[in-house]
């Protein structure tokens, strides 16, 4: 039997055992996150580049993208790395960090979303007290607080995680940290604490799904309302994005963890655990480009800019 105390290292699950399957995971990998590293980059520089771009909706898109760049590099190097050297192992710390900047980029993600529906509410909704109510002061204090509360409930579960006594060994049944796998290796009752600030924290999360809920209930209610097809169609194009980015970031993570043990198995854990973590950060910028004509305008412009400069 071991305790925290004597645990240096983790084992993390590997995706096969099958030496040329694990280069196919490599490359695999390494595909999807160049095509995130490049979606929310290209977002992130055009945002940030184009005048017209600088406004509420895009200003909380350029904060999305930077919380799926983090996301995403903070689980798919250290798989990748994994799978070219055939080794299983993450150290100590190096599973707190990972751990601990997960979470906080995932937590802070899904409050930056709750923010997000309510851009859509105001725009939509309350189109003349738009400027009012989403300044430019209100909306850097937004998303600072999508970023301080993720940044505090995340070192809050980690700092208690970690202090578990953890004495069922170092194997974790997933290919990265995560809290309900190091809960599984803890030997003492006092991970019911953690356990109840999970539950805490899904309460908090069920809040902002009501809210997203309720925004958007109104959000359909009111352009339902607008009597020309090009003015509904214009409205959905600027929330429909966001309602997909919404469902595959909650319809992915609800199922890996709350899907009946029934139909539980270590393959199809890793299947979905890949689905929420690693899938959603790549796609989120092509989602966007594609019903979003001016961020594909602008997208456009720096690209022929960019190359009339070679």
């Amino acid at each position: 039997m071991s305790n925290s105390s004597s645990i240096t290292q983790f084992l993390l699950l590997p995706f096969t055992d099958t030496r040329e399957l694990q280069l196919l995971h490599f490359w695999l990998f390494l595909g999807i996150y160049l095509a995130a590293l490049l979606g929310n980059g290209l977002i992130i520089t055009t945002i940030a580049w184009d005048q017209h771009l600088h406004t509420p909706m895009y200003f909380f898109l350029l904060n999305l993208a930077l919380l799926d760049l983090g996301s995403i590099s903070t689980i798919v190097p250290k798989s990748m790395a994994n799978s070219l050297w055939d080794t299983r192992v993450i150290s100590y710390a190096g599973c707190a960090a990972q751990l601990f900047l997960f979470f906080f980029l995932a937590s802070a993600e899904f409050y930056l979303l709750t923010v997000m529906s309510y851009d859509r509410y105001v725009a939509i909704c309350k189109p003349l007290h738009y400027g009012t109510l989403l300044g430019s002061r209100a909306c850097v204090h937004m998303a600072a607080a999508a970023w301080a509360t993720g940044f505090l409930y995340s070192l809050l579960h980690t700092a208690n995680t970690f202090s578990l006594p953890l004495c069922k060994g170092n194997a974790l049944a997933q290919f990265f940290c995560e809290i309900p796998q190091i809960l599984k290796l803890s030997c003492s009752h006092s991970y019911l604490r953690e356990v109840w600030l999970l539950v805490f924290s899904l309460l908090i999360g069920f809040g902002c799904f009501v809210f997203i809920v309720l925004s958007y209930v109104q959000i359909f209610r009111a352009v339902l309302r607008i009597p020309s097809e090009q003015g509904r169609h214009k409205a959905f194009s600027t929330c429909l994005p966001h309602l997909a980015v919404v469902s595959l970031f909650l319809s992915t993570a609800m199922f890996a963890h709350l899907k009946p043990p029934s139909i539980s198995s270590p393959s199809l854990d890793l299947v979905v655990s890949v689905l929420y973590s690693v899938v959603p950060p790549a796609v989120n910028p092509l989602i966007y480009s594609m019903r979003n004509q001016e961020l594909k305008d602008a997208l456009w412009k720096l690209m022929t800019g960019f190359l009339l400069n070679l």
